[in-house]
């Protein structure tokens, strides 16, 4: 997988951390995955269509999502609720918005669109089918784990 493609989503999702919720970011070792379990306790899954097809999922522990809420909407977030759902649906679509930019800057032709949340550790995350992997790129945060996986066929 060309990280000229991959490259967008990273900097999208930590720059959407860094400036709605002061959060930080450090990279841990990526990985590829062998199998649909989410990486996370919430995620949220993106769709690439056009020029290029694909999908991207953005997956939080709770502690992280929780930790990232409370600093966005400035009150303590305790539980998994609507508010993060939304919230978890607000960053995805923010980071796609990001994408399709940076896609286009390069030439290609996408739609990049938020498809849907996805909840639960170990809840299945489907990406395109046919694809033996999936590229996992595992962050720590100051509020926690922040795992984003990306998928091109």
């Amino acid at each position: 997988m060309d990280a000229i493609l991959v490259n967008p989503f990273i900097e999208g999702t930590l720059h959407i951390l860094d400036t709605t919720a002061f959060v930080k970011v450090k990279p841990e070792t990526p990985f590829l995955k062998k199998d649909r379990k989410s990486q996370g306790d919430i995620s949220g899954l993106i769709e690439i269509s056009g020029d290029l097809s694909g999908t991207a999922a953005i997956s939080f522990s709770k502690k992280s999502i929780l930790g990232i809420v409370s600093a966005m909407f400035g009150e303590d977030m305790t539980q998994i609720n609507e508010e993060i759902h939304d919230a978890v649906g607000e960053i995805s679509n923010m980071v796609a918005g990001h994408v399709t930019t940076k896609l286009a800057e390069m030439g290609k032709k996408v739609k990049v669109k938020f498809k849907e949340i996805i909840l639960g550790q170990d809840a299945l995350i489907e990406h395109i089918q046919g694809v033996p992997h999936v590229l996992a790129l595992p962050f720590r945060t100051t509020k926690g784990k922040v795992v984003i996986e990306v998928c091109y066929s």
